[in-house]
């Protein structure tokens, strides 16, 4: 018996015309050098680092730790950071001149 049912050859990339979005990524926005780090990566980072200094400090026994004022204190900053981090980043990508229109 024959198998009819063959798999399919492999596939040719379409053409990119000029001028077009076609969808697949092109090698300037893929490089790892061009993209900036996130704001809202590096203030996770942060916390994680600072909570994991935190238990070390409390484990260490320097110093004695209110579990609800660490919290507080660790979203207070957060929340700055994410803010102020948010504006310096538009700011960056709000320097295009306007046309006045809307």
């Amino acid at each position: 018996m024959s198998n009819s049912n063959q798999a399919p050859g492999p596939r040719t990339p379409e053409p990119r015309t000029t001028g077009s979005y076609s969808g697949v990524p092109t090698a300037a926005s893929t490089d790892a050098g061009t993209a900036p780090a996130r704001v809202g990566t590096v203030v996770w980072g942060l916390i994680v680092l600072a909570l994991a200094a935190l238990i070390i400090v409390a484990q260490l026994g320097i110093v004695t730790l209110n579990g609800t004022y660490v919290l507080i204190g660790l979203m207070i900053g957060a929340g700055a950071a994410l803010v102020v981090g948010g504006l310096l980043s538009a700011r960056k990508r709000d320097n295009e001149p306007t046309t006045g229109k809307s």
